[in-house]
């Protein structure tokens, strides 16, 4: 897999040794580019990248970077949505891979931003989450637990509805963990989930869509 960008890199370093007199400056330069090219290549075959690209999300809901449907947005707060969870696949998890959480934030909203939905505990032979997932027992029946979102203290997910005026942005991310217990209780705040899901991610894939009203 790394064999064109190692063979890049190893001419660009021959041709610099190989330079002489005039060309002294040229042969810095490629000796230059030779060693960020290498750089790159340790970089892009390093597990860590090689993972993060394999695995990808995808939803039957959702289309990247278009407007959120009805039904996902909130039921309250001036909004009349059907507040239902999205439908969410993933697939290409790094192997030692655990568990898998999911989060919804909206990187738009006022200050620190605001958290709609995190979930942890999605047992590592699950690869799916159906539409609704949060508001049946779905996530329950697997062991799946829930944060309590920035919504008046509501747990589980809480659709947007921003206020009046730009288009806000939500990522929805689903992470490959390498735990399985993570500490965590269902109704804990967001902020803690992120937390502990950081301290565990082997990879994570996400999804950006937008909601104006």
């Amino acid at each position: 897999m790394l064999k064109p960008c190692s063979v890049v890199a190893s001419v660009w370093f021959r041709f610099g040794i190989r330079a002489r007199g005039r060309a002294a400056a040229l042969s810095r330069a490629m000796l230059r580019r030779a060693v960020l090219g290498l750089a790159y290549c340790a970089y892009c075959g390093s597990p860590a990248a090689l993972a993060e690209s394999a695995f990808t999300v995808t939803s039957k809901d959702l289309q990247p970077g278009q407007p959120l449907g009805n039904a996902f947005v909130y039921d309250k707060n001036g909004c009349h949505g059907l507040n239902h969870s999205p439908q969410l696949q993933w697939s290409g998890e790094p192997p030692g891979t655990k568990s898998f959480a999911v989060t919804m934030f909206d990187i738009d909203a006022p200050g620190p931003g605001w958290w709609h939905w995190a979930v942890a505990g999605i047992p590592a032979s699950v690869h799916m989450l159906p539409a609704q997932a949060s508001g049946s027992d779905r996530l329950k029946q697997m062991g799946a637990i829930e944060a309590r979102n920035d919504y008046e203290g509501a747990s589980g997910y809480g659709g947007p509805c921003p206020p009046p005026g730009k288009p806000h942005r939500y990522v929805i991310t689903v992470y490959a963990l390498d735990a399985v217990d993570l500490r965590l209780a269902s109704g804990r705040p967001a902020l803690m989930f992120e937390h502990e899901i950081g301290t565990a991610t082997l990879a994570k894939a996400g999804i950006t869509i937008t909601y104006g009203r």
